[in-house]
């Protein structure tokens, strides 16, 4: 038995795929631990995990902490800077204690402090990458949001995009200093840019996303295996809420599914009231998950609740409405069923993209998300064959992927390829 440990900082988007791999590997005869923030604790441990607190103690569902970070092109900047690096010794800190005696760790994007943990401690991870724009490849750019213009040059070809890659490494070089001065202090190695290197594990990046939203490239780190999307797949509960919820599914034609994920719903603004008004103005039936049934009237043509199991919810739809975050995406990819984005920032105007251009999606600015704009896109989306078409297409070719088995498996393999390695040698590989 090994004792694994995941690392991770963000919304359920990020802890979700955790969940999975971690029960997974614990039915395997693993030992699993999952480090959060404390805000996490219970939902962790309610499914038989440990889990470890680390810093930065936030509240993920905090409306004003996601508003800071609402700025479409500055959200990440701010996230990082503003959010994430100030408690970047605090994180080491605890990730310090969590890692002790652990075989392997598996670190999300985010957690910074995860490959200076790794070189203290001299122990072999492995590196969770949840969207094709983290790879930030030249042979396929991502639409950036800091610069979203820049994806008009998508087709200019490898020296441009690569040259657009090394302007963001000089204009984010001043964001990385409090993980240089840590290292200097403690004794560590330099390292190298943190946004577009030193997040990859040298041993194993795990592209935990599916083909159909974008292949493998060659310019991703050659140690990487991309998994399919992991899910997290947690049925209804037997309760009063999860029986209205088949009612009205059962009551009338598929209704159009309207949901923000996880960290936009604390955060929505006018969404769901205007997504009543367009479903209406469509004659369509309007499901909203994530909107509290206090703020939305009772009525026979919409149903709000608090959550539903996207697994379960999302292929009775008649097209998705969501923010484009890469579960949610996966999710509705899976269903085969015509989305629409309306994006709040980070990776999602990328899954747009990339789906807009499959044919499958369309996507309206959250600023332009009027009852007007978003029944006209619906209408597009439901009454052209073509979406249909293509969205159940991808759904056809995901059925093949095996996300959470593949992953596992290729965890698996890197414990026993560490356990054969010396640590020595590992040492040596390093240097």
């Amino acid at each position: 038995m090994s004792r694994i440990l995941f690392a991770t900082i963000g919304s359920l988007g990020d802890l979700h795929p955790c969940l999975a791999l971690g029960l997974d590997l614990q039915r395997r005869g693993h030992h699993v631990t999952i480090a959060a923030t404390p805000w996490y604790r219970k939902k962790v441990e309610s499914l038989g995990i440990a889990f470890a607190p680390v810093r930065p103690d936030w509240d993920p569902t905090s409306g004003e902490l996601i508003a800071q970070c609402a700025n479409i092109r500055r959200g990440p900047e701010i996230l990082i800077r503003k959010m994430i690096l100030p408690h970047l010794r605090d994180t080491y800190a605890d990730l310090l204690i969590a890692a002790q005696h652990v075989d392997l760790m598996i670190a999300g994007e985010l957690v910074y402090a995860a490959p200076l943990v790794a070189e203290k401690l001299r122990l072999p991870w492995a590196s969770a990458i949840l969207s094709p724009c983290s790879f930030f490849s030249a042979h396929d750019p991502s639409l950036l949001v800091s610069a979203p213009e820049l994806l008009l040059l998508r087709n200019s070809g490898l020296r441009v995009n690569r040259a657009i890659l090394q302007l963001s490494r000089i204009l984010t070089e001043s964001w990385w200093t409090p993980i240089r001065a840590l290292r200097c202090a403690e004794g560590l190695s330099p390292g190298r840019n943190p946004l577009l290197e030193d997040k990859f594990a040298l041993p194993l990046v795990l592209a935990m996303f599916s083909p159909s939203l974008a292949a493998s490239q060659p310019d991703w780190p050659t140690q990487t295996v991309q998994t399919g999307f992991v899910f997290f797949d947690r049925p209804l509960d037997p309760s009063p809420e999860s029986e209205r919820i088949l009612q009205f599914l059962a009551g009338g034609d598929p209704p159009v599914v309207f949901t923000q994920g996880s960290t936009a719903v604390h955060h929505p603004g006018a969404f769901y009231r205007v997504s009543i008004d367009a479903a209406r103005s469509i004659g369509r039936r309007a499901l909203l998950i994530g909107a509290s049934p206090q703020e939305i009237p009772a009525a026979a043509d919409v149903l709000a609740v608090p959550y539903a199991s996207y697994a379960e919810i999302f292929p009775r739809a008649a097209a998705i409405v969501h923010q484009g975050g890469a579960g949610t995406t996966g999710q509705a990819m899976r269903a085969g069923r015509p989305q629409l984005f309306v994006p709040f920032g980070w990776d999602q105007p990328d899954h747009a993209a990339r789906l807009g251009r499959r044919n499958c999606a369309l996507t309206l600015a959250r600023a332009r998300y009027t009852p007007e704009r978003a029944a006209r896109a619906l209408r597009t989306l439901l009454e052209d064959a073509g979406f249909r078409q293509s969205a159940a297409a991808i759904q056809k070719e995901m059925q093949a992927e095996e996300g959470l088995s593949s992953a596992c498996n290729a965890i698996e393999t890197l414990l026993r390829e560490a356990s054969a390695t010396p640590d020595t040698e590992r040492q040596a590989a390093k240097c």
